[in-house]
């Protein structure tokens, strides 16, 4: 009788281990990293280079809404600050009240979820109009059905207080350029954020035709010189091949889990950004995209290579001297890690059925 219940004993601590394990394990022949991703081969125009990421492992993330889909479908409601009364949603029986506000303010604005899904903000995320165009400052969970929030964001249009309508989009609006998504997320300095724009503004003018040059230096807005025609031809010239190939990379990799990219530019790596699954990084694929071409054109120099080791060891250094923790209990967790040469941002989802990280972005400083 002892050695059968020892043989019991025995027999589900090696289950128990298996079901932790085999889920994990990579498929034959694939080597990943402690981290679980594993870097391909980089796709490379100009002076850009990407290296696809594939994870050991990936998530559902159907539930999940994301700013572009919510602006689209006018679930989700961005307003300057003094301008919320119309947004507030009066709960079930009541009857709208008016409420009182502080007027608009540059560093302020509010959003509100109607929709049945949680919604993901990335930092670096851009909304246009109201008084002025805003970065959102970074990631977070926004709950679904939400009452009014502050959306934490930063001015990238410093030359206008004014416009049509209170309300925002981000149809059609850039992601910002992995140098300005440093000053937005590591920095959270205003000025330095426009610092930023006016350094990208003045380098993108030197390299265009006197009319578009005149047009760029005569906005202030960071989408509006993205968003010059001349601009958009070429950052297409760059972005287009790298969204070409890699789409058709996604879709050969999806049996393989392609989550995210590194990112070099001038043989430099930069960047990196991976998600929890490949569909969310195909929603987020297409702003991406256009912004590391971006940063490719703004900061033009000689092409030097980078190889697939770097990258790789890029994305598997995640050891740092100190983490600064966010949370909101059964929402979500923000944690910045600052190591040697870089920071990290991890999302972690912590609603039910999750408590994984919606997406981790990582910049070389």
């Amino acid at each position: 009788m002892r050695n059968r219940w020892l043989w019991v004993l025995v027999t589900g601590a090696v289950l128990l281990v298996l079901a932790v394990v085999i889920p994990c394990l990579a498929p034959a022949g694939e080597v990943y990293s402690v981290a679980h991703y594993k870097v391909l081969s980089a796709i490379r125009h100009d002076n850009l280079s990407i290296f696809p990421v594939i994870a050991a492992t990936t998530h559902d993330t159907e539930g999940f809404l994301t700013l572009d889909e919510g602006l689209r479908s006018g679930e989700v409601v961005v307003s300057e600050s003094g301008s919320l009364s119309p947004l507030v949603r009066p709960r079930r029986g009541e009857s709208p009240t008016p409420r009182n506000y502080p007027g608009a303010q540059v560093n302020q604005l509010v959003l509100v979820n109607n929709s049945r899904r949680p919604l993901i903000l990335l930092a670096g995320e851009i909304v246009t109009g109201g008084h002025q165009d805003r970065v959102i400052g970074k990631d977070r969970l926004v709950p679904a059905e939400s009452d009014p929030i502050d959306l934490g964001v930063f001015c990238v249009e410093p030359g206008r207080w004014t416009g049509p309508k209170a309300t925002f989009g981000s149809i059609g609006s850039p992601m910002g350029a992995p140098a300005l998504r440093a000053k937005v997320m590591a920095d959270k300095d205003q000025q330095k954020v426009w610092a930023e724009v006016r350094s990208s503004q003045a380098s993108v003018a030197a390299q265009l035709r006197a009319p578009s040059a005149v047009a760029v230096n005569g906005t202030s807005s960071y989408a509006g010189v993205m968003q010059n025609e001349e601009v958009k031809e070429k950052v297409d010239s760059i972005a287009a091949p790298i969204q070409r190939d890699y789409q058709s990379l996604i879709k050969q990799l999806r049996d393989r889990q392609a989550v995210g990219v590194v990112v070099a530019v001038n043989g430099e790596i930069v960047w990196a950004d991976i998600f929890a699954s490949t569909s969310l990084l195909e929603k987020y694929w297409p702003k991406l995209v256009r912004s590391y071409a971006a940063e490719a054109i703004v900061n033009r120099a000689r092409n030097n290579s980078v190889d697939l080791r770097a990258a790789q060891q890029f994305l598997d250094d995640l050891e740092g001297r100190r983490e600064t923790v966010e949370t909101e209990p059964g929402l979500y967790r923000h944690t910045e890690v600052s190591g040697d040469g870089f920071k990290a941002f991890e999302l972690t989802s912590l609603l039910p059925k999750t408590g994984f990280d919606l997406h981790v972005a990582k910049m070389a400083e």
